[in-house]
């Protein structure tokens, strides 16, 4: 039996050397299990709030098991006690109720406040319309014509393992979050396909995304940086690709950051009349491609067989340049999982990638997409 015990015990040991060496390896902050403290007022109040009462239970525990182990030894059989006889016990049924109680009051007091400030989203100073899809982020920016998509912008090779893994690996975008510190943010949180869950630990920001349904969150960063995210409500095959990241700025510097991309937003419109060369629609076509179509249809466009058509020759995409004009903008029926993208890419980027659908991967059609005619596509449905 010593044996037994000695060879537990080493192993005990040597996995908690190993555990130690890992964590100190790959950073200490991976391995813990507390809540984040956060970097916001709500998020640091969270915190304390969850301590206070994690020590309350400790208390409460050490009690309890110190009587329960008391009371086993002290009045254990070999000194020749005997278990009492009894059924009611008015003074005990009114101390195990009382008590009980006024610690649920004085646990109740701070729970409500911190509760309270949560779900005060009044007078905020910035309105943001968060909407998710299969799988990405959308942000509009209420009372400006500022809006964009949020990509996982890790690249595809070290997710197929075949480069070395970066250090925000799966936590990185091509377009984050703006937004200024010490001003009050109000998340208005919805889903345009199934149910998402937008989730920024350092902001205790954590709020289901439901299609025809809009829920409220907020937060005030006072300090600049940048906070990561995720996901946190399964939501299909890439549940795992749709990050967030929020980054947090100056108002000066959030100021010039807005009127840069209204300006830019405004730009858009205008090139929607320009007639692109077949050059300009390839080039910008495979960047669209690969940001938004890649992930299902494969950067070679061979697609998953069984789950993802191919594009490299596809009746679609070989076909009627109509059909293939509906099924980008409008999506398909027959197939969920091929989304409208009428209304997340601009006419720009849905004439380019057309084009270089049609054009790439050996179908070689030789059609040209302008924005005008993604505009007079949509203007006949």
């Amino acid at each position: 039996m010593l044996r037994g015990f000695n060879r537990l015990f080493a192993l005990l040991t040597t996995s908690v050397l190993a555990h130690s060496a890992l964590a100190e390896e790959q950073g200490a902050e991976r391995w813990g299990v507390n809540m984040t403290q956060g970097v916001t007022e709500v998020a640091q109040t969270t915190y304390s709030l969850h301590m206070l009462i994690f020590w309350i239970c400790v208390a409460i525990g050490v009690v309890v098991f110190g009587v329960m182990f008391y009371s086993m030894w002290r009045h254990r059989k070999s000194k020749g006690y005997r278990a009492a006889q009894f059924h009611e016990s008015t003074a005990v049924e009114l101390v195990w109720t009382i008590v009980p109680t006024i610690i649920l009051i004085l646990m109740a007091i701070p729970a409500t406040k911190t509760l309270y400030d949560i779900y005060d989203t009044e007078e905020a100073d910035l309105d943001i319309m968060i909407t998710g899809y299969q799988w990405k982020w959308k942000y509009d920016y209420l009372g400006s014509d500022v809006s964009f998509f949020s990509n996982l912008s890790t690249p595809r090779t070290q997710i197929s393992n075949q480069q070395p893994k970066s250090e925000h690996y799966l936590l990185e975008v091509d377009e984050p979050l703006v937004v200024p510190v010490n001003q009050k943010i109000r998340f208005l949180i919805t889903a345009n396909d199934v149910i998402h869950a937008w989730w920024v630990p350092d902001l205790a920001v954590k709020k289901d995304a439901i299609p025809g349904f809009i829920n409220e969150s907020w937060t005030r960063i006072d300090e600049p940086g940048i906070y990561r995210g995720q996901c946190a409500e399964l939501c299909g095959k890439d549940h795992g690709f749709m990050p967030i990241v929020v980054k947090a700025v100056p108002e000066a510097e959030y100021a010039a950051w807005l009127g840069e991309r209204a300006a830019t937003a405004a730009k858009m419109r205008e090139l929607t009349g320009k007639t692109f060369t077949f050059d300009e629609l390839l080039a910008q076509g495979e960047k669209v491609y690969n940001r938004t179509c890649a992930a299902c249809h494969q950067p070679n466009g061979q697609g998953v067989p069984g789950v993802f058509p191919a594009i490299a020759g596809s009746k679609v995409a070989t076909g009627p340049l109509d059909g293939h004009l509906s099924m980008v903008i409008r999506g398909s029926q027959k197939n969920p999982a091929m989304q409208a993208f009428g209304e997340q890419l601009s006419e720009v980027d849905l004439a380019a990638v057309i084009t270089y659908q049609r054009n790439a991967f050996g179908n070689d059609m030789g059609d040209t997409v302008q924005p005008i005619d993604i505009l007079n596509f949509k203007n006949k449905q």
